[in-house]
């Protein structure tokens, strides 16, 4: 069953303007399902994890040519990056009349010994987990009933986006899937790509992270507690970054260059692959703000976070249209909290949203802030609407 990406429009929109498409994202998002899925008539497979495929063409790129491609064709070139000097010899094709689309796993295809030789000529689209509301339409939602909806979206927060996840629907299976994406990312993919030998270190990391989510990230305090060496969690966390396991929030400062220099929060681009790795599928607190965030980040929003010298914090900020909007996760809605009052005092907010598991949507008004209570659904519906409109 194939569940048609929302980028799908854009992606047929731009694919005729650049030479090069490229789809970046974690390993089974559906990156090359969604590119055999277009349209588009002659398209050609070749994967690069083939010795024969990737062999030839770091081999000798004219002899690749005359073995595997034409010029009426359109090729997918799956896993690129983990081919010799791509970059140059991408151009070379392009260069010599070729249709190319490829994808990669990990941003080291973004490396500038990569994009030097294509800039220009590459288009580069990121592909994440299903969304809410892809996860919707692959559950077979087609009328969005709120209640219908909160009984889905629970499944999504528990297990995440992963669309073989997504479409399964044993919950044992479901795990045992999330279970072996996890260790094809941590063993195959990030170790290999990023020469990482201590693959049991790596783990010990992944859980601490896992165990810490949506908490502020301290590098020397991680670096002790693991015993692991300053540059090698530097280096983990990079490859973890680069590999779309976890994602690193900055602070929102005024000064921004305060927000470099501040210690980030850690967060999980896929909620099942969090819960796999703390072997937990309840949702708690910290859970059900990691999904919030990964809905944010799918959504094109680039989330901070705020804490002031009072310690007062708002779990995430969206700076939209010259609008400064706080968003507080809550898993029900009893009271406004000190920290959301604070940042709509100080910075004269005229819009905010809690975001809720359960209860009861509604809306406030604040100080001349309107406060949204609003489920997932609902406000990033409205936040796209709101960026769209501009304002």
């Amino acid at each position: 069953m194939y569940i048609e990406r929302n980028f799908s429009d854009y992606f047929d929109l731009i694919k005729n303007s650049f030479d090069i498409v490229a789809i970046v994202g974690a390993k089974d998002t559906g990156k090359t399902t969604f590119l055999k899925n277009r349209p588009d008539k002659n398209i050609e497979y070749l994967l690069f994890d083939d010795i024969e495929i990737r062999g030839l063409f770091n081999q000798n790129i004219k002899k690749f040519e005359t073995q595997y491609l034409s010029r009426d064709k359109t090729y997918i070139f799956d896993e690129v990056h983990s081919a010799e000097d791509c970059g140059r010899k991408l151009k070379y094709l392009v260069d010599t009349g070729y249709k190319i689309w490829i994808t990669s796993s990990s941003e080291l295809i973004l490396r500038k010994e990569i994009l030097s030789f294509l800039v220009g000529r590459i288009s580069i689209l990121r592909l994440f987990p299903f969304d809410v509301f892809e996860f919707l339409i692959a559950k077979g939602l087609k009328v969005e009933e709120q209640s219908i909806a909160n009984r889905l979206i629970d499944e999504h927060i528990r297990f995440g986006g992963y669309p073989k996840v997504v479409l399964s629907e044993n919950q044992e299976v479901k795990k045992n899937i999330l279970q072996n994406i996890r260790e094809t990312i941590l063993i195959k993919d990030i170790a290999y790509n990023f020469n990482i030998d201590d693959i049991k270190n790596l783990e010990i990391l992944v859980e601490y992270l896992a165990l810490n989510v949506s908490t502020i990230l301290n590098f020397d305090s991680v670096s002790k507690v693991l015993r692991i060496s300053f540059p090698t969690l530097k280096k983990y966390i990079d490859a973890l970054e680069r590999s779309y396991i976890i994602s690193l929030i900055r602070p929102f400062f005024r000064n921004q260059n305060k927000e470099l220099t501040k210690q980030p929060k850690v967060f999980f681009i896929d909620n099942g692959i969090l819960n796999q790795t703390i072997r937990n599928f309840s949702v708690t607190g910290s859970v059900f703000e990691n999904y919030v965030f990964t809905e944010l980040l799918k959504s094109d929003f680039t989330p901070k976070f705020w804490r002031n010298k009072q310690k007062n914090e708002v779990d995430f900020i969206i700076e939209m249209n010259q609008l400064l909007i706080p968003i507080e996760v809550k898993l029900n809605f009893h009271k406004i909290e000190s920290g959301l009052k604070s940042f709509i005092r100080e910075y004269k907010s005229s819009l905010a949203y809690i975001c809720i598991y359960e209860g009861e949507e509604k809306d406030l008004i604040l100080n001349g802030c309107q406060i949204k209570i609003r489920f997932i659904n609902n406000m990033i519906k409205e936040l796209k609407n709101l960026n769209k409109a501009g304002g």
